[in-house]
Parts: C-alpha cells; sequence; structure tokens
C-alpha cells in the first residue's frame, strides 16, 4: 500500500474529546500542532503532551508506517480532527509503547 503521508511519531499526547472522553495517541509535534488548532477551534476540547522524544522502538515503527500508509496529516485550513482508528494489532502496538514508556 502506498504510503498517504510520512511522519515520524516522536511523542505522546493526551486528547480530550467534545463529550469529555479522553484517549492518548502517538504522535509528532506537527499533529500536536493541529490538535492545538483544533481545541482552539472547538473541535477537541484539549491536547496535552505527555511525553516528548519517545524512543523509536519497533513498535512506534510499526504504528509509525499503520499511520503513514491510512492517514495524511491536516493542513492548517482542518473543519474537523480526525482521530485515528486502530486495529486490534494496532491497539496493541500503542500499548506496548504506552508499556515502554511507563504511560498507562
Amino acid at each position: 500500500m502506498a504510503q498517504k503521508s510520512h511522519e515520524t511519531l516522536t511523542l505522546i499526547e493526551e486528547i480530550t474529546r467534545l463529550d469529555g472522553s479522553k484517549y492518548l495517541e502517538i504522535s509528532n509535534m506537527v499533529q500536536n500542532g493541529r490538535a492545538e488548532l483544533a481545541a482552539e477551534r472547538n473541535l477537541i476540547k484539549q491536547v496535552r503532551i505527555l511525553q516528548l522524544n519517545i524512543p523509536h522502538s519497533v513498535h512506534v515503527i510499526n504504528y509509525e508506517n499503520y499511520i503513514n500508509q491510512h492517514y495524511t496529516m491536516p493542513d492548517e485550513n482542518l473543519q474537523e480532527f480526525e482521530e485515528w482508528k486502530k486495529t486490534p494489532a494496532m491497539e496493541q502496538e500503542v500499548a506496548q509503547i504506552l508499556k515502554e514508556n511507563h504511560i498507562g
């Protein structure tokens, strides 16, 4: 499958949806900036960085490849905030990333 994007994931952030529920995402500074913009536009409630400069482990690489194949980073004109949907296998990768970084 061709890549839609070519992002390097470097941080863990917590995103608060409009309904108040929260989830953790493996992201980077560009996507975090888009999430901050989404919060300013009331598309999400809040985003906060939990950990910067996470190690580029095999789990991060696997998740990064999945994200780059399935999603495109939004530009500054975003009108909605797209939550990255994960397959069960990718849920496991994210769980391992959180475990490696002592978050969870």
